[in-house]
């Protein structure tokens, strides 16, 4: 790879990393951020002093027992005393500060990552966008490419991210700074080194010095080229042991349903392929490392006598004593260890730089979603309506397009049509949740959705019947009134009790919770989705009944004579209205409008057209 290249790819990795790092330093805890940071500087540099304190030391403390100096050695072992408690100190709080900083940037990087992946549905539309990236390209909305996992990046990869960037950091700063301490005094120490070519006298100053470059560039380039697939194969192990994680959290979710299905036999070979995908790649990942670890630890320990070989014919001749001997070797490693920091560090380096790009590819799909196209969504008044409104599937197909809609209160709407004609889809672009849409959208501001699945959090049934909302939000006798009218007496007096409410209910008292959430909050209009597609006719028509009679209730009015005259509010007609999709027959009755999906003649003439029509 041409230099310019490399030059321009290091460019942009670093550009990502600020990218990634600089809005904690910036944020609204940036006073704190940038005084642990400036401390550990701080400590980092005493820290190196210390360091050339110690080497000083070393020569003296030789030097007096080269020459059975009994004196000068019990006041350099006092000495040391001293300047070893500082070392500790340093040690200690620089270990402390960092540890606290590295924790409150996962924090604030953590928290900044949820809102924004739970915000305007994203971690929904993510997951759609992903599908659609890998099934289309010209698909609205299909740019909103979605990375793998991003419960992992978030939960691991942040976690990483922040502890190797402040520990790579600083452990170059302090291989820069240690570089510039010793080497002067290494410069000092070498002497010049004389030889004769072709009869001229040559003499290179500070040799130590130069070796020591010499020893390390040769070190730091070998590294580069055994270590440089490391970074591609850490980028893989991370995605392949969430993806693994992925499906064993799918398997406790779905446990019901396979265990019914008896599918353990195809879940054990799916997490086995999983997991062997895993072992693979860890496989390949810990023989490069091995590659990479029988150089590295080569040419630590070489490094160990590299600078007695080079010094040893000074000492020999008299040139330098014992101390200068044992001085010349520390400077000489703190400074092999300076320029070796590449070396040293290389799989670290590896490792951050994965789990940066898995960020920054993190970052990418928030701008992408922030810049994609959708339907636009309003809430006025107290009606539903669309105008050039088109669906699109997640593979790029589209399902309407140009549709045009409108109810008022009072109505109830039937959405019918054969499975996969976009029921559903239609469904959640009311809703604002499907990012492959178009047009125009207004609905009621009051609305409730209810889902075929709905959703429970594992907690206290109040929770799970108040949800989203605190479960202090309602009295109990709001609560048990709301289970009475969902048809769940059985459960009004376990508000209380904690349970896995998902995996404990049945299909049917699940949608009867569902239901019994809307008539505790009492919305002006619901939306409905199957939503009692697990329950009897009986307790269908019951539970049809209740949420009619809810949305009719009368509409107040503070306005005209009546109202002046002090006579009180009078009733304006229905409150809200009903949009329900269902295939049971028996659920027309609650229904005044229908609304028809049909498949469209035209496709097949023009592969261009949508898949259905909506007839009104």
């Amino acid at each position: 790879m041409p230099l310019t290249v490399r030059f321009a790819t290091a460019k942009a990795t670093a550009a990502k990393i600020w990218a990634l790092s600089a809005p904690y330093f910036r944020s609204e805890e940036k006073l704190k951020a940038r005084g642990m940071l400036a401390a550990i500087i701080v400590l980092n540099l005493a820290a190196v002093y210390m360091l050339v304190l110690i080497n000083d030391w070393n020569r003296l403390f030789y030097d007096a027992l080269q020459n059975k100096d009994q004196a000068v050695f019990w006041t350099q072992l006092g000495r040391f005393t001293y300047l070893a408690f500082g070392f500790i100190i340093i040690a200690v709080y620089r270990f402390y500060l960092t540890q606290l900083l590295e924790m409150k940037w996962r924090a604030w990087m953590t928290t900044h990552y949820l809102k924004r992946w739970l915000q305007d549905q994203a971690f929904y539309k993510m997951e759609l966008a992903r599908y659609a990236q890998n099934n289309a390209t010209n698909t609205p909305g299909s740019n909103a490419a979605s990375p793998d996992n991003p419960d992992q990046r978030i939960q691991e990869d942040l976690n990483l991210f922040t502890s190797y960037s402040i520990s790579l950091s600083m452990g170059l700063l302090n291989a820069i700074v240690t570089l510039v301490s010793f080497v002067g005094i290494l410069w000092g120490l070498s002497g010049s080194f004389g030889f004769t070519l072709g009869g001229e006298n040559y003499s290179i100053p500070g040799f130590m010095v130069w070796m020591a470059v010499l020893y390390c560039a040769v070190g730091s380039v070998i590294t580069h080229y055994i270590g440089r697939p490391l970074i591609k194969l850490n980028f893989q192990q991370q995605r392949l042991e969430a993806d693994f994680r992925h499906h064993l959290v799918r398997v406790r979710e779905y446990s019901e349903s396979i265990a019914l299905d008896r599918g353990e036999a195809v879940e054990r070979q799916q997490l086995d392929g999983r997991f062997s995908s895993v072992i693979g790649n860890y496989f390949r990942l810990i023989k490069q490392q091995k590659n990479l670890t029988w150089f590295t630890v080569g040419f630590g320990q070489a490094a160990v006598v590299f600078p007695f070989v080079v010094a040893a014919p000074r000492f020999f001749s008299g040139a330098i004593q014992l101390g200068q001997l044992i001085q010349i070797s520390s400077a000489f490693g703190r400074v092999q260890d300076a320029l070796s920091w590449l070396v040293d560090n290389y799989s670290s380096l590896a490792a951050w730089r994965a789990t940066a790009d898995r960020l920054t590819s993190f970052e990418a799909s928030f701008q992408a979603l922030h810049q994609s196209e959708s339907a636009r969504i309003t809430e006025t008044g107290n009606s539903l309506s669309a105008s050039d409104l088109a669906l699109a599937l997640p593979g790029g197909a589209a399902l309407l397009s140009a549709v045009t809609l409108n109810a008022q209160a009072g109505d109830a709407v039937l959405v019918q049509g054969p499975s996969g004609s976009g029921k559903s889809t239609l469904f959640r672009a009311f809703a604002g949740i499907w990012p492959f849409a178009s047009g125009q959208i207004e609905r009621p501001q009051n609305a409730m959705f209810i889902p075929q699945r709905p959703y429970f959090p594992d907690g206290t049934l109040r929770a799970a019947l108040t949800y989203p909302q605190p479960a202090d939000s309602h009295s109990d006798a709001q609560l048990q009134q709301a289970l009475q009218a969902a048809l769940l007496p059985h459960l009004a007096s376990q508000l209380d009790v904690q349970a896995p409410w998902s995996l404990q209910l049945s299909g049917g008292e699940q949608q009867r919770l569902a239901i019994a959430r809307v008539l505790l909050k009492k919305p002006d209009w619901v939306f409905a989705d199957e939503a009692t597609s697990a329950l009897d006719e009986a307790a269908e028509k019951t539970l049809y009944q209740r949420l009619t009679a809810m949305v009719n209730r009368p509409r107040a009015s503070n306005s005209g004579s009546s109202a002046s005259a002090g006579i009180g509010p009078r009733s304006t007609g229905p409150r809200g209205g009903l949009v329900s999709i269902a295939h049971r027959n028996s659920t027309a009755e609650f229904h005044n409008r229908q609304w028809v999906l049909q498949k469209n003649p035209e496709t097949h003439a023009a592969p261009g057209n949508s898949l259905y029509t909506l007839q009104t």
